[in-house]
């Protein structure tokens, strides 16, 4: 397959120092709030989240950011799944937010921990029962013999828990990522992108622009 030709331009705004808050997590805000504002923008919470686990292999998949918190950024899972073991060797994590509607990325590095099991509880019963429901019936990231199995075990909790509360499965819950390093990309014209880290050192976010 021939790629060479599907080029485009980016020519949608331009990021200087000047207008860069100095506050990383209310620069994100500001840019989160326009990818939610753009019409052409789907789901600006999705998120790629990277880990690397015991044996070195980094892995990632798309997660949705549920909360910003003036120390960072949650989201849920179960504790049990590929995330959750790696998560559990190894805290250090990447976040990836694609907002290719406005021409924009946001990459962060942090590292990731548990949220409480009262916070986490809160989350899962303000979601629909049927997540609820599907959160417990599913044992994430292990094998299975068929979509019809994992059907049939929803649909056995469904009836078990009529008219019941559905309880928050053991291992499932939040995790909070607590950010050190912030990378904001806007695109430019002629491939020449503008891009700022947001570096935390001593205690205070030291900003450089990075050639693209």
């Amino acid at each position: 397959m021939d790629l060479k030709n599907v080029r485009r331009d980016y020519e949608q705004g331009r990021l200087c120092r000047e207008s860069l808050n100095n506050d990383p997590m209310q620069q994100f805000a500001t840019w989160f709030q326009a990818a939610k504002d753009h019409p052409s923008q789907t789901d600006p919470t999705a998120f790629v989240l990277a880990t690397v686990g015991s044996d070195g292999q980094p892995r990632q998949r798309v997660v949705l950011l549920k909360d910003i918190e003036p120390n960072g950024f949650v989201f849920f899972t179960n504790y049990n799944s590929q995330k959750g073991h790696d998560i559990a060797v190894n805290s250090r994590v990447s976040m990836h937010f694609a907002w290719l509607a406005i021409e924009q990325q946001v990459r962060i590095e942090g590292f990731a921990r548990k949220i409480s099991r009262e916070a986490s509880a809160e989350y899962f019963y303000s979601r629909p029962r049927e997540s609820q429901l599907g959160a417990l019936a599913s044992a994430q990231s292990h094998p299975i013999a068929s979509r019809a199995e994992l059907e049939q075990r929803f649909h056995e909790l469904e009836a078990t828990y009529k008219d019941q509360q559905v309880p928050m499965p053991e291992q499932w819950g939040g995790y909070l990522i607590v950010p050190e390093k912030f990378e904001f990309w806007q695109g430019g014209r002629y491939r020449l992108h503008d891009r700022f880290t947001f570096t935390q050192k001593q205690q205070q976010w030291q900003i450089e622009r990075l050639q693209p």
